[in-house]
């Protein structure tokens, strides 16, 4: 088996915790790559093109926070993601770093569980040819830098859902229902739930909610502005600056990211020690 690894290398213990696995791993004779940036920052020559390394490697390791997890999620494509957390809240990254090598000879010796994961595929028409953007999280239309308050028109299925007069748009996964969107006031969504939310963001309506639906719907997005230019992100990362004319179609991916499961945890555990769930908040003392 081989491991292709990433690292978040703004963060000098994630590249501490790299150089350890890689005396881990060549104790083992278990062959890995590293991707060309997080080889670079260990001067180390074993790399390959992060767009390459799903070709080469078996399984990923990625060493950051949630953020380095979904970019590395990106390009495994189907393969399986063990994610150590180096980060901060840490809610998608399975493993603490203590946990990491146990994580490891699991995957190794084929003993591991997998949480399976939908994600959502964004198309737009850029320069008169059709452009696919997956997303593990969600995708987001916001009103940028543009000083108005634009009108989000929303289709479901080729129908009409409402127009929304906000400063943008989530549409999230289940999995993504605990990042932006619920930030933004939207609905907790257990995972593995084949549903999408659809949450606006400082909407300036009072009838406007969030509203959960089919995975299976076509969600059609445009812009009704007389100027201006809109980002489109998926999973944080600008794709495109959409135009008033413009439309982009968000639908369930038929392609599937694997996250390696810690089976010493579970989502409810999840919800209370990383986002207090139901915890008091003693004030004052």
């Amino acid at each position: 088996m081989k491991f292709g690894i990433v690292i978040n290398v703004s963060r000098e213990h994630a590249l501490v915790l790299a150089r350890q696995l890689c005396e881990w791993l060549d104790a083992r004779r278990v062959d890995y790559v590293f991707e060309a940036l997080s080889a670079e920052h260990l001067h180390i020559d074993n790399s390959a093109p992060i767009e390459e390394l799903s070709k080469q490697c078996d399984a990923f390791i990625s060493l950051g926070g949630d953020g380095t997890l979904l970019f590395t999620s990106h390009y495994a494509v189907t393969k399986p993601v063990i994610g150590v957390n180096v980060g901060y809240l840490g809610f998608l990254t399975e493993f603490t770093q203590a946990e990491m090598f146990t994580a490891i000879e699991k995957v190794l010796q084929g003993t591991n569980t997998i949480h399976t994961r939908s994600q959502l595929e964004a198309t737009v028409h850029i320069d008169n040819e059709v452009h696919s953007f997956r997303a593990l999280n969600d995708v987001v239309i916001e009103k940028g830098a543009y000083p108005r308050i634009p009108t989000f028109i929303i289709k479901l299925d080729g129908e009409l859902l409402s127009s929304y007069r906000a400063d943008g748009i989530i549409i999230a996964t289940s999995t993504g229902s605990t990042a932006y969107s619920m930030s933004a006031g939207g609905p907790i969504i257990a995972p593995k739930s084949n549903v999408v939310v659809i949450t606006p963001i400082c909407p300036h309506m009072l009838t406007v909610r969030p509203i959960v639906i089919s995975d299976e719907k076509s969600i059609e997005v445009s812009v009704d502005s007389p100027d201006g230019s809109f980002p489109l992100n998926c999973d944080g990362i600008l794709k495109k600056m959409l135009l008033p004319d413009e439309s982009i179609t968000v639908r369930k991916s038929s392609v599937v990211i694997n996250l390696v499961a810690n089976e010493n945890r579970n989502y409810s555990e999840i919800l209370r020690t990383k986002l207090l769930w139901g915890r008091e908040h003693n004030f004052g003392q």
